[in-house]
């Protein structure tokens, strides 16, 4: 990261802004000790603005962020003097988007303790993999999952949201000092194929991958931001970043709700909307407030924009969407904004300063322009490998996402899907991607998934599974022939299914695997 670049970034966003020089002394002070971590962050926070709300919950609850840091010490320090929890334990963390949930994190990193982010959507047999794998020193859930959890290990001390405020309103006095290592953040991957992996985050080092995200995507110092996307996934932890480095207001609310997502956005005067894209397209189905959010950024990742989303928003809102590509793994590789969503609503847009981006053949050669190629990418946040000792292919630096894509002529990035999801079928290679944004563009149809499927003849076929909109109705045979009038024959799905919904995880990414049992 060059530091014109990063000076020019840090200066237009805000962040180089005077202030007072005592809380700017104490502001610096605290990065120069804690460094980057979340605990870093939000001391910095509270050092330059304590008395600036941090966080504002959907029940009302509002935090400072001198009130916010305190909590997380007081939680700290009594995770370590009642449940014995020290630098280089893993504790897991199953909570939706509240206060507690960053009170839990940064408090594990305040200890330099590792916190296992875990999806709320896996199961019971799940969360007993993910605590044995993950070896967890203690567990803390939110009421809702207290059934969800009672097949644990009974060795395995669990702390619900009486339990963790009693720690937080008992902790004895005393001083946190620095870790002797670092705690990591580790991210289970979305597991849409099986019980997910974990991810370790690295700390970031500097305001490198900030100027990188807010470098694009034009987010500014004390803006205010809904955090609607789940806080344990990646992209869901990403804004949280953000918005502590910017000294932000947060909006969480625990479940995702259009109508209640857009009262709030308008209630609480929110500039910046965090959200996956299936997010995006409920709240387009519901009529929007009068008046409107006072939206500056709606900031997308998670899975695949549909075609027919982006300009829908955007003549709606204004031009306001960016779309991040990335993956748990590799943190970022692209941003989309307006413009590029204009030009091609598809896109995943341009890999933002300090990042590279390939694409190779299967001996790791670069593909001509416009060829797909397996994308690979290098930053700063590249992850530190799985949990279990495994990690992903590096050519050069650069770290396989798993993913097909292709540059056009312009150097705007496409997606094309995952390597396993393309299908041969009678010998030509598919992308069930490129199927799906084409349906996606009925009016009649609300969401679509296109898979593989194994063929007696051809090998593998196309599956399309189609939710439509209330009282709305397609004829298979229609929908086959709207895509062979697009696109080649091969395309053309064999099977075309209708569905109430699509099974999605807590992420909002379709689950294949629960497609597939259409078949057997």
């Amino acid at each position: 990261m060059d530091l014109p670049f990063t000076v020019a970034t840090l200066t237009r966003r805000g962040l180089l802004t005077p202030g007072n020089p005592v809380r700017v002394a104490a502001q610096l002070n605290a990065l120069r000790t804690w460094g980057w971590s979340l605990a870093g962050e939000l001391r910095q926070a509270a050092a330059r603005d304590p008395g600036r709300t941090a966080v504002i919950d959907e029940d009302g609850v509002e935090l400072t962020y001198h009130d916010l840091l305190d909590r997380a010490e007081r939680m700290a320090r009594s995770m370590r003097a009642g449940h014995g929890v020290q630098t280089g334990d893993r504790i897991g963390v199953l909570c939706r988007n509240h206060h507690g949930l960053i009170e839990t994190i940064v408090a594990a990193t305040l200890l330099g303790v590792d916190a296992v982010l875990v999806n709320t959507g896996l199961s019971a047999a799940q969360l007993g993999t993910i605590a044995e794998e993950q070896q967890l020193r203690l567990l803390v859930h939110d009421d809702e999952f207290a059934e969800r959890v009672l097949g644990l290990p009974a060795e395995l001390p669990r702390l619900d949201e009486r339990a963790r405020e009693e720690l937080v309103a008992g902790a004895l006095p005393g001083d946190l000092r620095p870790p002797e290592q670092d705690g990591r953040i580790i991210v289970l991957t979305s597991g849409t194929t099986g019980t997910p992996k974990g991810a370790r985050r690295r700390t970031p080092k500097g305001f490198g991958p900030l100027v990188s995200i807010i470098g694009r995507i034009p987010l500014h110092t004390r803006t205010r931001v809904m955090i609607a996307a789940p806080i344990f996934h990646t992209w869901g932890f990403a804004a949280l970043q953000v918005c502590l480095a910017l000294r932000a207001t947060i909006v969480l609310h625990r479940r995702f709700d259009p109508a209640a997502t857009l009262a709030a956005l308008t209630a609480n005067r929110c500039d910046a909307l965090f959200a996956v894209p299936v997010m995006v397209q409920r709240l387009m189905e519901v009529p929007p407030p009068d008046p409107r959010p006072p939206l500056k950024v709606v900031a997308v990742s998670g899975s695949a924009l549909p075609g027919g989303l982006a300009p829908k928003l955007m003549d709606a809102y204004g031009d306001v969407l960016y779309n991040l590509y990335g993956s748990t793994e590799v943190s970022w590789a692209s941003i989309a904004g307006p413009q590029d969503l204009r030009q091609a609503p598809t896109t995943a847009g341009r890999p933002p300063h300090g990042t590279r981006l390939e694409m190779l053949d299967d001996d790791g050669q670069p593909v001509p322009t416009g060829r797909v190629g397996r994308i690979f990418v290098g930053n700063e946040m590249l992850f530190e490998g799985y949990t279990s000792g495994t990690s992903r292919e590096t050519r050069d630096g650069l770290l396989d996402t798993g993913d097909l894509g292709r540059l056009n002529a312009d150097g705007l990035l496409f997606v094309d899907g995952r390597a396993d999801d393309m299908i041969v079928s009678g010998g030509e290679n598919v992308f069930p991607s490129e199927v799906e944004d084409l349906l996606a563009q009925l009016p009649q149809v609300r969401e679509v998934a296109v898979i593989g499927v194994p063929d007696p003849e051809y090998g593998q076929r196309l599956s399309a599974f189609l939710a439509l909109h209330p009282d709305e109705t397609l004829d298979p045979d229609a929908v086959r022939e709207y895509v062979r009038r697009y696109l080649a024959r091969f395309s053309v799905p064999r099977d075309v299914i209708f569905v109430k919904y699509l099974p999605r995880n807590a992420t909002g990414k379709v689950l294949t695997r629960e497609l597939r049992r259409y078949f057997g």
